[in-house]
């Protein structure tokens, strides 16, 4: 039988009895359908959970800081008696090499921290800094942008996060005063004072001016709240604190690197290849598939939820094509006995079974993608109003229904069907045409 003769066959044969197809294909419409919107509800709530991940945007990237590790040992007389001490695998130069060896690394960034008090004055205004001491030539690897400005950083200039402005205070500010607006700092020459002790305690101050050459994007991470020095800056400074003596980095080596794989295929063996040097590492990109294994355990579930209307409907199929069989045993009969083969019978009846899953499949995954988008609505327009009245969140809860996901849906169905009719129509081919002729 050719295909073109099978599929007119299967359409007149559904299209006899259009009350019952109709009714069991509700049944895989409505299956479909609760599919795709548990479905797109999961794969939205992990989305959205990825993107609300606070700080994180570049997947690429790894911390790594020194750990403090304790040493036990014996005395060398054997009694038995224990002392403890620590030590510090130290992210020295040598150290520095050995990581940017590792394959999949595009670039290591050492980063170190002042070691004491620095308050910053511009006007009557002031803020206490952090500051972050970085390789001019390193700093494009951290890939930071500037709103306003640039992020040329040489000595006697800082680079500072969009956050810092907001967080400058009148030290003199008297409650029913106006609060004052957040500085414009591009350009300005900001007063640095450090503060240091002596073991006497006595008070010694350092006056120092910095000119702050650039102001960065905000990526709502460390680097908003961070002004930003040359290392060899820094190194003065923390010289300074130190009662002059120098950092020696092949000794103490830097309190903290970022180091930068080539694509986040390289992230996860890299982050365990620092950890097995002694070191500790870790990187957004563990979080996130943390994150995203949660949520595919979810879908699953939602998914298995839908199914079971599926199911259901399987049954209905099933149901459908046995009364069908029943009604025309005589036509069987008819048509084996015109020369029909028994794979004739099997592909005409299971056409039918995936025409009622196809269509059932189709209009669920119409209505499915049509009740996600009413879900969206609904949803936003809820939030927004909690918002509006000071109880809402930031955060999302909505649905994403990817194309992939509605024709995983219409083929699920279609397959649902094909299996729902596999066994009738196997007992349609086993019908023996002298006997299906003498059924009434």
């Amino acid at each position: 039988m050719r295909l073109v003769d099978l599929l007119r066959l299967i359409l007149e044969n559904l299209s006899r009895h259009k009350g019952r197809v109709l009714l069991t294909a509700i049944g895989v419409i409505i299956g479909t359908a609760a599919v795709v919107v548990l479905v797109s509800l999961g794969i939205g709530l992990q989305k959205s959970a990825t993107e609300n991940l606070w700080g994180i945007s570049d997947l690429t990237r790894i911390e790594v800081n020194p750990v403090w590790e304790d040493m036990y040992a014996v005395e060398a007389g054997g009694k038995g008696d224990t002392g403890s001490s620590s030590q510090q695998k130290k992210l020295t130069p040598a150290a520095l090499e050995e990581i940017a060896a590792l394959p999949g690394v595009a670039s290591v960034i050492p980063l170190d921290y002042l070691m004491g008090w620095g308050q910053l004055t511009y006007g009557k205004m002031e803020y206490w800094a952090n500051f972050v001491g970085v390789d001019p030539e390193k700093l494009p690897y951290l890939e930071l942008e500037a709103a306003v400005g640039d992020v040329d950083l040489q000595k006697g200039t800082v680079i500072i996060g969009s956050q810092v402005p907001m967080n400058y205070y009148d030290p003199n500010y008297r409650p029913g005063q106006e609060v004052a607006e957040p500085p414009d700092l591009m350009g300005q020459q900001l007063k640095l004072v450090m503060t240091k002790y002596t073991s006497d305690g006595e008070e010694i101050k350092k006056t120092l001016q910095l000119r702050v050459v650039g102001i960065l994007e905000e990526t709502q991470g460390e680097s908003d709240w961070s002004m930003y020095v040359t290392m060899s800056q820094l190194d003065e400074w923390n010289t300074w604190f130190n009662g002059g003596k120098r950092i020696n980095r092949n000794k103490d080596g830097y309190q903290r690197v970022i180091v930068k794989a080539e694509s986040v295929e390289y992230v996860t063996d890299l982050t365990n290849a620092i950890n097995e040097m002694g070191f500790q590492a870790f990187s957004p990109q563990s979080m996130v598939e943390g994150v995203n294994s949660y949520f595919m355990v979810l879908q699953i579930v939602f998914g298995g939820i839908g199914a079971i209307a599926l199911l259901v409907a399987a049954i209905g199929i099933a149901n459908t094509m046995t009364m069908a069989i029943l009604e025309r045993t005589h036509e069987i009969g008819l048509m084996k006995a015109i020369g029909a083969t028994n794979n004739d019978v099997l592909r005409i009846f299971l056409g039918e079974a995936a025409g009622i899953g196809f269509i059932g499949g189709l209009g669920g995954a119409f209505f499915g993608w049509l009740f996600s988008k009413a879900f969206n609505v609904v949803a936003t327009s809820i939030l927004a109003s909690q918002m509006q009245q000071g109880g809402g969140f930031g955060g999302g809860l909505s649905t994403s229904t990817p194309p992939w996901l509605l024709l995983f849906a219409l083929l699920f169905a279609t397959f649902i069907g094909v299996a729902s009719g596999f066994f009738p129509a196997v007992n349609a081919t086993r019908l023996e045409p002298v006997k299906a002729l003498k059924y009434e």
